[in-house]
Parts: C-alpha cells; sequence; structure tokens
C-alpha cells in the first residue's frame, strides 16, 4: 500500500528534511524541526505524489487517501487532547500548501478550519475569550469562502468595512465579542446569498474541500506563471499539511510574526522580521496592519515607537533567539522562519531557507564561508546565477536631485524608473509594448504576480517588510517600495496622491527600494562596482569551472563591457552589425547594387578600411583573447529598403535610380529568407565578399600585432554551412587570402578557420566539417529554428499556447532542448572530435547565458560558452556549478 500520509509532531516524525520531493519543503522541515525537538504544533502531510495521482485521474483521491488522512488526524487528537469536530473540545487544524521548491503566496492556506457554530461555542468556553473565538470564526469564513467557495474577499471587507464605520472604529482589534457574532452572521448571509446555500458546518466537508482546494491551487494561474518564471516542472505537484491550529490572536501574551536569521536584502548578520501582537499570520504578510520590528535595534532604525518583540515579550523572545540560531545551524543557512507565541507558549510553524537578493545571497555565501559553515565550493554553489542579473545594471546617482514625493519601507533594494500603472494587467500590456513601468497598488496579491513580473519597480501603500510585495520583489530582483502609507491612491481615476501632489497614470517616477523612497520624474543612474563579495565568490567559481566564457560583442562599448565582467574573449562577433552605420550602409548598398564583380570589388573596397577599423579596436580591447569573427550572415535584401516610398527617399538621398533599386529589391526578394541566400552561400556566390572581410581581419590583427603585448587570436567564423565541400571551399578562399596578406605585410599571425553549426546536417555531418574547420560554434538560435522548423520571430504567437498547455515546458528559444537540438550539439562533438580530437567548441546563441543550458555544455564537453556581456558573470557562475555538479556525480558513481 503507498503511503500518502506523513505524520510529525511530540518530538518525532515519520519523515525528515531529505525527503523534500515527497513532503514538500514545507513539510520536509516541519518534520525535520519535530525531530530535532523544537516546538511544533502536530499535523500530518499528504505527499506530493497523492497530488500527481490526483490531477492524473481526473481530480479524484487515491482509495485509501481517506483511511490515512483519518489516522493522521487521530493522531494529532492523541498528542493534542482535542478531537476534529468535537463541539465541547474542538481540535482547529490549518491547510496549508507546500510544494517542494517556495512558492510564496502562490498557492492557498485556509487557516481555523473545524470551525461553525458548534465549535466556536466550545472554542470560547475551552480558551475563555468569546471575542478572540468570534474573531476566529470571521477570519476562517473569509478565507474558506475565498480559497474553497471561490468568493471575493471584497464581499467580506465590505461588510467589516460597514461594521466599523457603524461603531466608529479603525482597527479589527477594537471589535468585541459581540460586534464580531453580527460580522459572522452577515458573513455567513454572503455566502448564503452568493452561493445559494449556507456555509459548509460539517468539519469533514471543510477538511476534504480544503484538501481539493490546495491541490487545485498548483494549477491556477498565478502558480504556472510562478513556475514557469522559476523553471518548476507541473509535474512536480504540491504536498498539503495539516496541522493543529495555534493561536496568535489570544490577547496580548500572544502574538504571531515572520524572522529572517540574516537580512534578506542585505546579508548583514543579525535576526531580522516583524511580529504582532493579537494577530494571525495573514495579518503580517497581507499589510492590512502595520507590523512591529523583532528586535529593540531594528525598531530604533526604523524610527518605530511600538514596542519591539524584544521589549514586549523578553522571555519568550530570548527562547526564539535560541531555536532560531539552532535552524541556522543545523540548516547551514539562512532561514525564513515563521512563528506563533500563543498566551505566552513559543510555537515554529515553518522554516525554510530564505529567499534573498543577489547582493544577501553573495554577502551570506562568502560570510558562511568565512565564519567556517560551509566550504568556498558549497558557498559558489548557494547563489542562483540568474540571481546576479540584479547586480550588473545600474544604480540611481548619488548626487542626483532627488524629489521624494513618498516615503515607505526599503522593501526590496535597486532604483528603477517608469511610467505609472495601477494594476497588472495593465503593468503586463505596457511591457509587451516596450514601455518601462512602476506598478503601483494599495498591495500586491498573488494574482498580481504577472504585472509585478512585467514592472521594473513595484511600489505599496500598505504592507511591511515581509509583505507579499516584498518578498516577491525580492525573489524577481525588482526594487520595491512598501508600506508607503502616504501615498492615497484613486483607481477609479487612476491617480495617486502624496504630499499634496496628483500622480496620474502614465507619469514617470523613479523609485529606489535600498532607502524606500518614491521620487518625481526620471532620476540619474550610475554603473554598479562589482567588487568585494562579489569578487570574492567570481574568484572562488573560477577556481572550479572548466569552461570558458566569451561574450557576443562588435562594438567597443560591449567588448569593454564584457572584459569588465570577466569575459575570455569575444565568442560572437556578428560583422552585420557593423555595417549599418550611416558612414557605410551607402558603400554596402553600392555592393548590393552592382551588376558584376568589378563593380563589387569598388565598393567593397570602400567598406574595408571601415572593417579593418572595428577589428582594430576589438583586437586591442581583447588584449590577446581569442576574437571570433562571423563573417557576412544575413540576406543582402536587409539592406536595402523595400517600400516604394523608402526606396523614393533612398534615391533621392544617394543618386541611385529608383526604378534600379525597385528591381534590385525584386531580384533580392525571398519568400523564406532565413533558409535562403546567406551565410555561407553568399560566401560561395559572391567570394569577393568573404575576401574582403578576411583580410581585413588580418590586416587588423597584423596592426595590432606591432604594439601589442601579446598577438590577437582571430577566429575566422563561416556561418550556415551544411556541406563538407562547402567547409572545403570557404577553407580555402579563407587560407589563399591569408597568404596573400602574409606577404604583402612580411609577417604572420597565427589564426583558426571554423564554422557556424546552425544546421541538423552540420551536426550529422560534423566530421565532414573537422576536416576543414578547426572549431565549431554552435548557433543555437538557429539550430533551434531549423531543427524545430520554428520562425523565432514569429513563434511568439503560439508558443505560450504550448507551455499553457504542457507541450513545451519552456520556452526552446531561452532554454536549450537538451533532448532535441541538444542531441544534435553532442552527435556532432563527437563526430567532429573522431576526425580532429583538439577541435575547439562553444556556444554562441542566447542559451549562452542560461544556466542550464551551461550545464549540459559542461556535460556534452564543450570548450566555451558565449552570451551577451551583462549574462557573462551569470555564466561564469554556472560554469562553476555545473564544473561541482558532473563532479560530484563522478564522486558518486566512484562510492557505487
Amino acid at each position: 500500500m503507498t503511503q500518502w500520509v506523513y505524520g510529525f509532531g511530540g518530538g518525532s516524525a515519520d519523515g525528515d528534511a531529505s525527503m523534500k520531493n515527497l513532503l514538500g519543503g514545507k513539510g520536509a522541515n516541519l518534520a525535520e524541526m519535530a525531530r530535532l525537538g523544537l516546538p511544533v504544533p502536530p499535523g500530518f502531510t499528504v505527499t506530493t505524489e497523492a497530488c500527481v495521482s490526483y490531477f492524473s485521474n481526473a481530480n479524484t483521491y487515491p482509495a485509501d487517501l481517506g483511511d490515512q488522512v483519518a489516522a493522521g488526524l487521530k493522531t494529532v487528537e492523541g498528542i493534542v487532547g482535542k478531537t476534529f469536530g468535537d463541539a465541547a473540545n474542538p481540535l482547529l487544524v490549518s491547510v496549508r500548501s507546500g510544494a517542494r521548491a517556495s512558492m510564496p503566496g502562490m498557492m492557498d492556506t485556509v487557516l481555523n478550519l473545524g470551525l461553525n457554530d458548534h465549535t466556536v461555542e466550545g472554542l470560547a468556553k475551552l480558551s475563555g475569550d468569546r471575542r478572540f473565538a468570534f474573531d476566529s470564526y470571521r477570519r476562517f469564513i473569509t478565507m474558506y469562502s475565498n480559497v474553497v467557495l471561490g468568493l471575493s474577499h471584497d464581499d467580506f471587507e465590505e461588510v467589516l468595512d460597514d461594521h466599523k464605520d457603524r461603531l466608529g472604529v479603525t482597527v479589527d482589534t477594537d471589535l468585541t465579542a459581540a460586534d464580531w457574532e453580527k460580522v459572522v452572521a452577515d458573513y455567513k448571509a454572503v455566502v448564503e446569498r452568493e452561493l445559494g446555500q449556507p456555509f459548509p458546518q460539517d468539519p469533514q466537508d471543510q477538511l476534504w474541500g480544503a484538501v481539493s482546494a490546495v491541490f487545485a491551487s498548483w494549477m491556477n494561474d498565478r502558480a504556472k506563471f510562478y513556475r514557469r518564471m522559476h523553471d518548476i516542472p507541473e509535474s512536480w505537484g504540491t504536498a498539503v499539511n495539516v496541522q493543529s491550529m495555534v493561536f496568535g490572536n489570544m490577547g496580548e501574551t500572544s502574538a504571531t510574526g515572520v524572522a529572517f536569521t540574516r537580512n534578506p536584502s542585505t546579508g548583514e548578520a543579525r535576526l531580522y522580521g516583524e511580529f504582532l501582537i493579537n494577530a494571525q499570520g495573514e495579518d503580517v504578510v497581507a499589510g492590512i496592519r502595520t507590523p512591529q520590528s523583532l528586535t529593540r535595534v531594528g525598531r530604533e532604525e526604523m524610527g518605530e515607537t511600538a514596542p519591539s518583540m524584544e521589549e514586549a515579550m523578553p522571555g519568550v523572545f530570548a527562547e526564539f533567539v535560541e531555536v532560531v540560531g539552532r535552524l541556522e545551524s543545523h540548516y547551514r543557512d539562512m532561514q525564513d522562519i515563521e512563528f506563533t507565541v500563543e498566551q505566552g507558549r513559543l510555537w515554529m510553524l515553518q522554516t525554510r531557507n530564505g529567499k534573498r537578493t543577489a547582493k544577501s545571497a553573495l554577502k551570506v555565501a562568502v560570510d558562511l564561508a568565512g565564519e567556517g559553515v560551509i566550504s568556498e565550493e558549497e558557498a559558489v554553489s548557494r547563489v542562483e546565477p540568474a540571481a546576479l542579473d540584479q547586480l550588473l545594471h545600474p544604480t540611481l546617482d548619488p548626487n542626483a536631485e532627488r524629489k521624494v514625493v513618498a516615503a515607505g519601507l526599503p522593501a526590496s533594494p535597486g532604483a528603477a524608473t517608469g511610467k505609472i500603472v495601477f494594476d497588472a494587467d495593465a503593468a503586463e500590456k505596457a511591457s509587451q509594448m516596450g514601455d518601462a513601468v512602476i506598478l503601483v497598488r494599495e498591495e500586491t496579491s498573488p494574482e498580481d504576480i504577472h504585472g509585478m513580473h512585467a514592472a521594473r519597480g513595484i511600489v505599496t501603500a500598505r504592507g511591511g517588510m515581509t509583505s507579499h510585495a516584498a518578498v516577491v520583489a525580492r525573489g524577481m530582483g525588482r526594487p520595491c517600495v512598501s508600506g508607503a502609507g502616504e501615498i492615497h491612491i484613486d483607481e477609479a481615476a487612476q491617480t495617486f496622491t502624496a504630499r499634496g501632489r496628483t500622480f496620474k497614470a502614465g507619469e514617470v517616477i523613479t523609485i529606489d527600494g535600498s532607502k524606500g523612497e518614491v521620487l518625481d520624474g526620471a532620476v540619474a543612474m550610475i554603473e554598479p562596482e562589482l567588487t568585494g563579495d562579489f569578487q570574492t565568490l567570481m574568484g572562488w567559481a573560477d577556481k572550479v569551472r572548466r569552461l570558458k566564457v566569451r561574450a557576443n560583442a562588435e562594438t567597443p562599448l560591449d567588448a569593454r563591457t564584457a572584459r569588465g565582467f570577466g569575459a575570455e574573449g569575444i565568442g560572437l562577433c556578428r560583422t552585420e552589425h557593423m555595417f549599418f552605420d550611416e558612414e557605410r550602409i551607402a558603400a554596402v548598398r553600392e555592393m548590393i547594387l552592382s551588376d558584376d564583380e568589378a563593380g563589387r570589388r569598388v565598393a567593397l573596397a570602400k567598406i574595408a578600411p571601415f572593417q579593418k577599423s572595428d577589428f582594430v579596436e576589438l583586437f586591442t580591447i581583447m588584449a590577446g583573447l581569442p576574437v571570433t569573427i562571423r563573417l557576412l550572415d544575413p540576406p543582402l535584401h536587409e539592406f536595402i529598403p523595400h517600400t516604394d516610398e523608402d526606396i523614393d527617399a533612398l534615391a533621392e538621398t544617394s543618386g541611385i535610380d529608383a526604378a534600379k533599386l525597385k528591381k534590385r529589391a525584386r531580384e533580392l526578394h525571398e519568400t523564406n529568407p532565413m533558409l535562403g541566400h546567406r551565410g555561407a552561400r553568399l560566401g560561395v556566390a559572391y567570394p569577393e565578399i568573404y575576401e574582403m572581410q578576411v583580410r581585413a581581419i588580418l590586416e587588423a590583427a597584423l596592426e595590432v600585432k606591432k604594439t601589442a603585448a601579446e598577438a590577437p587570436i582571430p577566429e575566422i567564423m563561416h556561418p550556415l554551412v551544411a556541406l563538407g565541400l562547402e567547409m572545403k571551399f570557404l577553407r580555402e578562399l579563407t587560407d589563399k587570402t591569408a597568404k596573400a596578406v602574409f606577404a604583402e605585410a612580411g609577417d604572420t599571425v597565427e589564426y583558426l578557420v571554423g564554422t557556424m553549426i546552425e544546421l541538423p546536417r552540420a551536426a550529422l555531418r560534423a566530421a565532414d566539417l573537422a576536416e576543414h574547420a578547426e572549431f565549431f560554434s554552435f548557433g543555437t538560435n538557429d539550430l533551434t529554428q531549423t531543427t524545430f522548423g520554428i520562425s523565432r520571430d514569429d513563434s511568439g504567437r503560439f508558443l505560450q499556447a504550448y507551455m499553457d498547455k504542457g507541450i513545451f515546458e519552456t520556452d526552446p528559444f531561452v532554454r536549450l532542448d537538451q533532448d532535441g537540438v541538444g542531441d544534435l550539439i553532442r552527435i556532432a562533438a563527437e563526430r567532429g572530435k573522431t576526425v580532429r580530437p583538439d577541435i575547439k567548441m562553444g556556444i554562441c546563441g542566447e542559451h549562452g547565458g542560461d544556466p542550464s543550458s551551461i550545464a549540459f555544455c559542461e556535460t556534452v564537453g564543450l570548450t566555451y560558452v558565449s552570451c551577451s556581456p551583462y549574462r557573462v558573470p551569470i555564466a561564469r557562475l554556472a560554469a562553476a556549478q555545473a564544473a561541482l555538479s558532473v563532479r560530484s556525480g563522478t564522486e558518486r558513481e566512484k562510492d557505487r
């Protein structure tokens, strides 16, 4: 019989931290904390396998799950001395999701489950606090109605606001027991009015309704979006954790909070977090009430007057500090912890490795290594490569004028400028149109995930440092200002007012997430300085990685940026990008319009000096590092206009006859240019083009060699080759040109000749190409296009539908298709090495900066990856992690 349910609590557990795949992160950590003897409310976990089975069998539970859940409940009842559904001594439970990867706020939770018109009376008598009992009941009705029954929170907020207005109070804690009884009656009336049936009273029906809702939330839109964003497979499913309730809303000796063992924004090694007295957990993260600092120092730094937990509950706080210290020591990483204090007794509800900014991740990893807790190699493995992107972009210039229009909490560091939008859909739509936007909300909710991802930054009027907006923004690397209470939003008018000014949707603001400020207009930015912890960790990464990391660059700015980020050469210089400059395009067009080779050579002679000067700059910047130069690749029609209007304008400015331009445009027109007269086919049809480029490359290398400490290393790459004889022709053309250049100069430089593998045939016949090619560079953008028969430019029309339906797990143009395109690369590498064992191989498509694609390159044994300049540090770290992963796998094999 399959075990679907695993219990925990009372000092023991059926599972442990190693069972994260089966129990989910939350369930595995609850089990581990119980094993450590920490105060964990008892409960049980329904496994991820049960969720997978549920969806695989038309939303039907496994046959024996009901009996196992009943047994799990009975065990919990025995530990706590209460009975689920008993009117006199009721056990109440929480029902929470728990996937193996942390997905904060993406799935659903129900608290206080088991309350009904009878058990609420029992809870009131047991606790001696009728107000607490009915406060808990109204919370349960709200959450259950929203999560399970599909009603909106707003339906209930409206009722509560009416009661507050009638009573003349502003905060929930001012309502009496009698007030809450009336609220509960009105809430139940809302349910019956909206659904045509009363609020469910049977605790067993409530429990299974909640379990089904948590399973279903694995497939909600926000969870799907989050999974796509973080590459979490749909096939994993979520666990469900059913846990006995402990209450932070039982008066002034009760509280609830969220803590990090180190600062998630900066990495500073001290306790960080917030709590609320007489509250439940959702109050802290939802921004409904303003939370208080955990520590006295934190309170003073934030300028708060309300006492910290350290001051308000010194005894419990001391116990809490000891417990969280044990947790960080046990897990050897910064922990994100949820806790409740029930009438002076501490309970631990969750621990997990905390989400953190890139800056914090670097500091925590380097500090833990410095403290001897982890090794340097473990530190390298602890930082997500993609997270480095947060550090590689500009921040606000400290000398720039700052017109602060509102201030809040520094929830997620960094800075961003953009147009104001007030809802997630508008943010996504504007971003798709190319606009930079700042999402301004009263508070964010999980439904806003797509808009938060599309926005450059986020501002909320409510919420604390651990609110939904703050946690999600930090995970995404978006700057965020939360709790900017002086901002008053009018969504209907699409405006917000702060400090006497009104800002409309579309106006530009800047946010400083490091200071918690909202500023008027665009503010100047400065480039980041990548020193300190960044430099230390990258040094450790460079010591363990095998793959070289180059950059895709053809301008001096890109080349210098790449060198600053640690690039070890240029893996792709696209020469056609050098042709569109205003001074050059006329000569290029003259070449295209020439009727014969002689005319083309005249035009090419005008282009050659520009090409040579470009290469001199690149060779100088790269200072003896390899520079791979791809000869002209795109079809010639791209260099001349197509519409009659544009052609007439060109004729007027160039003096070229308009009729001739139109005739040539018709001649060059191709039905499918991607598969047309481009790449190596240009070199075969018009060898004088490639001859000019090879000459410019080698003359530039000879010129730089005269003054450089190290001679340049040009690698001349012929694109879109499919045939061995094609490669032979182009190799002979290159060598013949080189021989002439060297004879004229009386000097030589070493150079390599290779090809860009972009076609399935080239991969399959790689041995033929290796007879004449000294290196392969896999152009994975085109290789993906030609393998799938999909145009990258047009794929946006249908790829999303494929991903939504699970046909594609990820966009194959973002993450390498390792089964298909990857197999072609593997075949090409193996077959190329049979002819030329020392052949140099790399990839230079967009996949060169994707960590999972880099890991694949490590397993295949490629020599290098090449990516955009700003992704070079990401690739360096990913290459190190890939090397460590391969080494670890090899060691495990030896152990077997």
